[in-house]
């Protein structure tokens, strides 16, 4: 049985409203009000100058340096005595330049990413601090509105909090209407944006029949964008990533073994494509280009940031499934804190997280900048009233079918370099069968050193 998210998530929304050894210090206090370590800072700030740093993967608007420097801006208003400065990251080079300044010991006081990476990757490894301060009674149940998901997913094995969230999102696929439309395709997708896998594939025939070349590509160059490629191998037949309490990989399924031999069957056909050294971002460019009739990662940061380049309709859709009822894969984005010992910087950090998040102004503009949506009820729709708020009340009607946040499961640093291996796998000759194998083993053999 699939697996959705709470209604209360879907009537939030509605209502309310794609990314060794190190030299830091590690804490060791536990995650509680009374320790006086770094990790668990009050907050308050001396009025002595602190200099912090923070680190940011490209997430809408906090990928550019103009609007960053005017939210610091505002902060400063109130806070003089803390300076901040950014360093910009992508998803081609980020990881590694994390991992990078972890081994150096120059680790940044804040980063900027998802529950992924502070939580069941640096957070787990001992890298970042505990925030259970900022999970305040008022702000849990704010969030816990929204989904105990995300709640859940800000927290590590540990029990500790190693994330302060900011804002989520559904990923889905997008069609060229007016490709769709010439082939008689348009007809295969519900007026929801939802499809079967039955009618994804005369989808797939008509483009084909009406001379499209390229309908869509299974990219497999590396991790960017892999939610996609996930997503469509876990809709076409209600496969599972993980078990649900995220303890396996469990890609060997029958479902998800049918599905893989699925999009070979159809590349052997030439209905699909694929490419071995393209990832998300070669495949949203052919997408905008209007080369191919279909991208697998969209959402409404992805919208907005191809607006210009496009030419025709982008027609937000959600992934095919065998029974029509989608299981979407989610991001949740917010703020971690490395722990660099270093109880001033860390308390300065806390309140400028603190500032960007929960602000009653800024709060909800630094939801908007992003171009997701809030992980807190009380924001309600940030959206309204906003030139944006019809184009995004089209992506909030699919947040209904966000499925399991199974990014928390250990080894996922690992399985993401194993999924798209084999996928390269598979369309070059090794069978399902073997590759899966080989990927199945090597992901819960990387859990399982992971949680030892």
């Amino acid at each position: 049985m699939k697996k959705k998210l709470s209604l209360l998530l879907a009537a939030g929304m509605t209502a309310g409203l794609l990314a060794g050894c190190g030299g830091a210090t590690s804490s060791t206090a536990t995650d509680s009000a009374a320790t006086s370590t770094a990790s668990e800072a009050t907050g308050e700030t001396t009025g002595e100058a602190t200099d912090i740093t923070m680190w940011t993967y490209p997430i809408g608007q906090f990928g550019d340096a103009d609007t960053v420097n005017s939210m610091i801006a505002k902060f400063q208003e109130t806070h003089p005595e803390i300076n901040v400065t950014v360093e910009y990251l992508d998803y081609t080079n980020g990881d590694d330049q994390v991992t990078a300044a972890i081994e150096a010991g120059t680790t940044p006081d804040i980063v900027m990413e998802g529950p992924e990476r502070l939580v069941s990757n640096w957070g787990a490894k001992g890298k970042m601090l505990g925030l259970s301060d900022l999970w305040t009674e008022e702000a849990t149940a704010d969030i816990s509105a929204v989904s105990e998901s995300i709640v859940s997913a800000c927290k590590g094995a540990d029990g500790k909090y190693y994330e302060y969230p900011l804002c989520m999102t559904t990923h889905t696929m997008a069609i060229n209407k007016e490709m769709f439309e010439e082939a008689g395709a348009l007809q295969y997708i519900n007026e929801d944006g939802t499809w079967t896998t039955e009618n994804f594939e005369k989808a797939l025939q008509a483009l084909k029949d009406n001379g499209v070349d390229t309908t869509m590509i299974v990219y497999c160059g590396g991790q960017g964008g892999d939610q996609g490629t996930r997503a469509l191998v876990n809709n076409l037949y209600s496969g599972q990533f993980t078990t649900a309490d995220h303890t396996a990989y469990t890609t060997d399924s029958d479902a998800n073994k049918k599905a893989l031999q699925q999009l070979l069957d159809w590349s052997n056909a030439g209905l699909i494509s694929y490419d071995a050294a393209a990832q998300a971002s070669d495949e949203l460019q052919l997408f905008a280009n209007g080369t191919i009739a279909m991208t697998l990662c969209w959402n409404a940061s992805n919208q907005a940031q191809y607006a210009s380049s496009v030419t025709f309709t982008p027609m937000a859709v959600a992934f095919p499934s065998d029974d029509g009822v989608p299981e979407l894969c989610g991001g949740i984005w917010g703020f971690g804190i490395f722990d660099n010992g270093d109880d001033a910087k860390a308390a300065a950090a806390k309140e400028f997280i603190k500032f960007l998040c929960d602000d009653p102004e800024q709060g909800p503009e630094s939801v908007r900048l992003t171009g997701f949506f809030p992980v807190r009820s009380s924001f309600g729709d940030v959206y309204t009233g906003t030139e944006d708020e019809e184009r995004m009340a089209q992506f909030s009607s699919f947040m209904q079918y966000l499925g399991d946040y199974y990014p928390v499961t250990a080894g996922w640093a690992e399985q993401r370099t194993a999924w798209w291996n084999m996928l390269q796998q598979i369309f070059t000759g090794t069978s399902v069968d073997e590759a899966v194998a080989t990927y199945t083993t090597s992901s819960n053999d990387a859990l399982a050193a992971a949680a030892a």
